[in-house]
């Protein structure tokens, strides 16, 4: 296909048309590199994004991409997983005041701290399911959905000691593991993402049921049963912490091994 010369196109400095056939094509940017605003043989290619035979091309405005990105990665910020767990954190503040309502003791209080904790529990389930089936990920919610965890967590279980109806050491062994764990996998993030285990989730499954359990005001059998449970929360912590240290020191030394197999291939 041959384009319009540019002699024909009114000679340099023309108004840059072109096209095939003697069909017009207009440039959006008006006359082309060097003062001569035609295309060269016809094929349409120049700055202008004007594809072959003249046709035009998508039309960006300046910048349009970098805005276009950043308004998109702001609107995804505001989608339900995100909310859920913004839910989780406002509801923080919102337990340890029913928790510690009437001096902490008061069955009623204690239930609608109850019903808090649940539902932070309960959209803690969701938020993670919702955020990966549907592609909701976002940086925001890296950070946040593990900071609602832990606080939410962290705030019965210090309220439950701070009551006296749990001892200190329970806490400590919870919170130290929970947030052990958290730095660990900070540490080895660079040779790679420690799984979340099986084991991992019957821990936290457990550690609900239990905490649950001890925020209500729970007497005769299922007192004796709560103490159980939270037995048996306590082991899984302990276990399941155990498993991800090791589990960070293999992922360390694969990882070392493998900058090292690199660097011999390197220089070989």
């Amino acid at each position: 296909m041959t384009g319009v010369p540019a002699s024909a196109a009114g000679g340099p400095g023309a108004p840059g048309t072109r096209g095939a056939a003697g069909a017009p094509g207009t440039r959006t940017s008006g006359a082309g590199t060097s003062g001569t605003g035609a295309g060269i043989s016809g094929t349409g290619t120049g700055t202008s994004g004007t594809g072959v035979s003249g046709a035009q091309g998508p039309k960006t405005p300046l910048g349009g991409g970098k805005l276009g990105a950043a308004a998109v990665n702001q609107a995804s910020l505001w989608n339900v997983a995100n909310l859920l767990t913004m839910l989780r954190l406002v509801l923080v503040p919102g337990f340890v005041a029913l928790m510690l309502a009437d001096g902490g003791y008061d069955p009623v209080w204690r239930a609608w701290a109850w019903a808090a904790f649940a539902v932070a529990m309960i959209t803690d389930i969701f938020d993670g399911h919702l955020a990966r089936t549907y592609n909701l990920v976002t940086d925001f919610g890296k950070i946040a959905d593990p900071i609602a965890d832990k606080a939410i967590m962290g705030a019965a279980l210090i309220c439950l000691s701070w009551l006296g109806d749990l001892p200190w050491w329970v806490t400590g062994v919870i919170l130290g593991r929970e947030l052990g764990i958290t730095f660990l996998r900070f540490l080895v993030i660079r040779y790679g993402v420690i799984p979340a285990s099986r084991g991992g989730k019957l821990k936290t499954l457990a550690q609900g049921v239990a905490v649950g359990m001890y925020v209500l005001a729970l007497t005769g059998p299922l007192a004796t049963l709560r103490f159980w449970v939270m037995a048996v929360a306590v082991a899984l912590t302990v276990v399941t912490g155990a498993d991800y240290v090791r589990q960070a020191i293999v992922l360390r030394r694969q990882g070392l091994a493998a900058r090292k197999a690199t660097a011999e291939e390197a220089e070989a």
